[in-house]
């Protein structure tokens, strides 16, 4: 591991060799280690401020640590973007808890990264011992979909951070009312990196293809069959209030299919609410501590 000031860089290798990066949070203690899981052309980075939190929390301190799927932030990009699927980040996401000796924990899972929470309740349920979803269920709305796919097919080329920033706000600004200015700047600086004086989004810009090769006009499949693996579990639901791909009768079924399961509807934000905004933090600390088992009395 890289040492910097407030996280260790994790490398390991892929089942098929390749290079993948995650952040680790804070030392191991007898609290549930959080395992962060961020959207499809997302990074570790939109956890830093959670993640500092969690670890750093005053009566209950827990490590975190938040990975780099294959094709973003610092881990390769695969040539063969077909890999770019859940399945195969599920088992990269497996890989790299194997090597760091990690068996068990509570995963928070942001869109892309709770569908992969999904999978894993059918591949290795014993490692799920409480879960959040952020803005993500059973059902994803072809809606929400179809407008995370035009925006990246015309996603704009910024030239700065500001700019990037002034963007963003344009087009989201109605749907994350709620968010301050230092809340846009750290979305923005999580997605973006600087290469050679320039903003580059921090993905492979081939993991596109996996999105414009869905047929919106079909029926997405739902992964309720997979959901009911969840269903033992401590749940945190969180929907943000303006939301069009996880709907709110969405969350209403999970509700009704799991009912010891907390939800949380984040006012004046969208798809996806950003985890260290308003309490948010204290609340989602508050349910890892309720749900886990090495510390409930």
């Amino acid at each position: 591991m890289q040492n910097t000031s407030q996280y260790d860089d994790f490398f390991y290798s892929a089942q098929d060799g390749l290079k993948l990066h995650a952040r680790v949070y804070g030392a191991e203690t007898d609290a549930l280690p959080a395992i962060c899981l961020a959207g499809l052309t997302r990074n570790a980075a939109d956890f830093h401020e959670l993640a500092l939190s969690l670890s750093t929390h005053p009566k209950r301190p827990r490590q975190v640590i938040a990975f780099d799927y294959r094709g973003r932030g610092r881990s390769a990009y695969d040539p063969n973007w077909r890999n770019y699927d859940v399945l195969v980040e599920a088992a990269d996401i497996l890989a790299g808890l194997t090597v760091l000796g990690i068996e068990h924990g509570a995963f928070i899972g942001t869109s892309r990264g709770g569908i992969i929470v999904h999978v894993l309740a059918a591949m290795r349920p014993g490692a799920l011992k409480a879960v959040v979803l952020n803005d993500i269920g059973p059902v994803v709305e072809g809606a929400g979909l179809a407008q995370i796919r035009a925006y990246l097919e015309r996603a704009p080329k910024p030239k700065t951070f500001a700019e990037a920033i002034a963007i963003q706000r344009a087009a989201m600004g109605q749907t994350f009312s709620a968010l301050a200015e230092a809340d846009w700047e750290r979305m923005i600086r999580a997605f973006y990196r600087e290469e050679n004086g320039a903003l580059v989004a921090d993905f492979d810009p081939a993991l596109i293809r996996t999105v414009t090769a869905v047929d919106l006009n079909q029926p997405l499949p739902t992964l309720w069959p997979q959901f009911m693996g969840l269903a033992k579990l401590p749940l945190l639901a969180i929907r943000g209030e303006n939301s069009k791909l996880f709907a709110a009768a969405t969350l209403d079924e999970m509700a009704s299919r799991h009912p010891g399961m907390e939800q949380i509807t984040v006012e004046g934000q969208g798809h996806a609410p950003l985890l260290e905004t308003g309490d948010l933090p204290k609340r989602i600390a508050a349910f890892l501590e309720r749900a886990d088992p090495r510390t409930s009395a």
